[in-house]
């Protein structure tokens, strides 16, 4: 027993001593040079002097030349090798930490450490110096590229042309975060894409073509006002230029939280000027139908048709113009208010409860000059066919309009200031008169009457050119605006007025037509009374007379005072009664003559 273990004490002697002498032959033959099965970065470097594994990695290890780093900006690209960024390999500090392999810590750690570089390999990571001022650099003078000032877009005017300027999103180059990014995969000695980090900063406008588009639409043509086609065409087009257009446009940037637009719009100030000048030209009011009544059909006959009333809405018509324009429509028709009348064209007797006439006037103007015969003719016209509504109160002023000489009017003698003078309209109180006195006679209210200064032997005259005393203080004067005369129809019925003058027997009729509610009238007059004789002659020199001529102007007429008393009854019972009042001035005869006229003016002993 003791000898078999002497022989396993000899036996682990030897093979100890064997492998020290294994071990110490296996360092000594790889002294000053690398063990086997060391690489540096895939570079075998075994049994390599650290001079000759620098040399070889100085070979092979090129990847700071021919590596490829990829910077990405969306679809750009910069290719750069990692030189270019300032890598570069350190050969003696590669070699050293391949040399150190194996020669580290206690033996039995080295002895390890060699045997497993020998079986399995051992991968060493190259040595690399990274100088980042480099790579900043480098993306610095790329910023240059990258970066771009954030830019608002812009709108403007310039004449009738609209500029535009398209936004511009900023883009800054976030250079340190990118280094890190360059950094990171430096290290990694591969190759490889690094997207670049780039701060984007959006104006809050970036486009604003489309409202260049609207101002370019507005102004590509003139603006065409019109009436609309439903109503009569008696005025327009009215025509607004590019040019005038341009005055009336304005660009606003509209802010909305955190976004804003421009916006194109009018402004309506000069077209609401111009418009509101226009309004009063266009209105029209309504007017009724004007119809005449058949006698033999007990139908209405249509005259004039009614006409529908309008008024310009202002408002409205600015609110369309501003809506259409920014549409691209630049003929607009302009916005009306319609009032349509109370009678229109299909109106029948029988609606209107006309069936007859109720009572009919005719008064007389023998003597009348032509002038005054036309001024009846002219105002009589005015109120043949008109309709006086269930208990309107009818102005003659309101319905005889201006009396001018445009209107169809001539100049005859008048009483104005207390005077008889040449005026236009002259003899149009014939007609109201006439109209006073149908009203009268139907036993209408009567609203306001006013008399004449002095009596007019016309408004006394009845057929046969004789003159009736009693009409005194039957007569009405109409002086527009001023004098007015009015009654009431008080009827639930309609009625209708005809007027007719007959030149040939120097007359005027006015017939009233309606439904009879069963009214009456009883009058009495106490005629003239209190009757003053007039003042002597007045004779004037007239320097537009010739020598020798005299010309009366203004004829003498007694002063008197007239009550006239009306009873109006129905169903046997009072309806109401009224007076009329007159007092008529006496009245001097008015006499002109030419300069140098002898016997002029007269001895007062001898005036006739």
């Amino acid at each position: 027993m003791a000898r078999i273990l002497v022989a396993l004490m000899i036996g682990l002697m030897l093979f100890f001593g064997a492998l020290i002498i294994i071990i110490g032959g296996y360092q000594y033959n790889y002294s000053g040079r690398i063990y086997p099965g060391v690489n540096i970065a895939g570079v075998d470097v075994s049994g390599q002097t650290p001079e000759e594994a620098a040399l070889n990695l100085l070979q092979k290890l090129d990847y700071s030349q021919r590596g490829r780093i990829v910077l990405q900006d969306g679809s750009q690209i910069w290719t750069v090798t990692p030189g270019e960024l300032g890598l570069v390999l350190d050969p003696v500090n590669t070699v050293e930490k391949a040399y150190m392999v194996g020669r580290s810590g206690n033996v039995l750690d080295q002895i390890s450490a060699q045997i497993g570089d020998l079986t399995q390999g051992t991968s060493v990571s190259p040595v690399v110096v990274l100088d980042q001022r480099a790579a900043q650099q480098y993306l610095v003078n790329l910023a240059t590229q990258i970066d771009k000032p954030m830019v608002e877009a812009s709108l403007e005017l310039a004449g009738t042309d609209v500029v535009v300027k398209p936004g511009q999103v900023g883009r800054t180059l976030d250079v340190n975060a990118s280094l890190a990014l360059v950094t990171a995969q430096l290290q990694k000695l591969q190759d490889g894409i690094i997207p670049l980090v780039i701060h984007e900063s959006a104006p809050v406008i970036l486009d604003a073509s489309k409202q260049a588009e609207v101002a370019r639409n507005i102004l590509n043509q003139p603006l065409v006002l019109s009436l609309p086609s439903d109503v009569t065409q008696d005025a327009g087009p009215w025509t607004y230029t590019p040019e005038a257009l341009v005055n009336m446009l304005t660009i606003q940037r509209v802010q909305n939280n955190s976004n804003a637009e421009y916006q194109v719009a009018l402004d309506t100030s000069a077209l609401r000027a111009d418009l509101e000048q226009l309004a009063p030209t266009l209105q029209r009011s309504p007017k009724n139908a004007r119809f005449t009544f058949n006698d033999d059909t007990r139908q209405l006959d249509l005259i004039e048709p009614a006409v529908i009333g309008r008024a310009l809405d202002v408002d409205a018509t600015l609110q369309k113009i501003s809506e259409d324009l920014i549409a691209g429509n630049h003929n607009i028709a302009l916005t009306f208010d319609i009032q349509k009348p109370d009678v229109t064209d299909s109106a029948t007797a029988e609606q209107l409860g006309i069936t007859e006439l109720i009572h009919s006037e005719t008064s007389y103007f023998y003597g009348s000059s032509a002038s005054r015969v036309q001024n009846i003719s002219t105002a009589a016209a005015q109120f043949h066919g008109l309709l006086v509504a269930p208990g309107e109160t009818f102005s003659m002023a309101n319905a005889l309009g201006d009396i001018t000489l445009d209107n169809g009017y001539a100049e005859a003698l008048i009483i104005l200031g207390g005077h008889t003078i040449k005026g236009v309209g002259g003899g149009v109180c014939q007609v109201s008169t006439t109209l006073f006195r149908t009203a009268f006679f139907s036993g209408f209210p009567i609203v306001e009457r006013h008399a004449h200064a002095y009596r007019v032997s016309y408004y006394e005259k009845v057929a046969g050119n004789r003159i009736d005393p009693n009409l005194a203080g039957l007569d009405a004067t109409v002086f527009v605006p001023v004098v007015d005369f009015k009654f009431t129809n008080d009827t639930p019925y309609w009625l209708l007025m005809e007027t007719y003058v007959n030149p040939s027997t120097s007359s005027i009729t006015w017939k009233f037509y309606s439904t009879s509610d069963g009214r009456q009238v009883q009058w009495d007059t106490t005629g003239p009374i209190n009757q003053i004789d007039p003042p002597d002659p007045v004779y004037k020199e007239n320097p537009d007379l010739a020598a020798g001529e005299v010309n009366q102007v203004d004829w003498a007429a007694q002063g008197a005072e007239v009550m006239v008393h009306r009873t109006v009854t129905r169903d046997g019972n009072t309806y109401f009664s009224d007076s009329f009042h007159t007092v008529d001035e006496p009245w001097a005869a008015v006499y002109e003559y030419g300069p140098g006229t002898e016997g002029m003016p007269p001895d007062k002993n001898n005036n006739n």
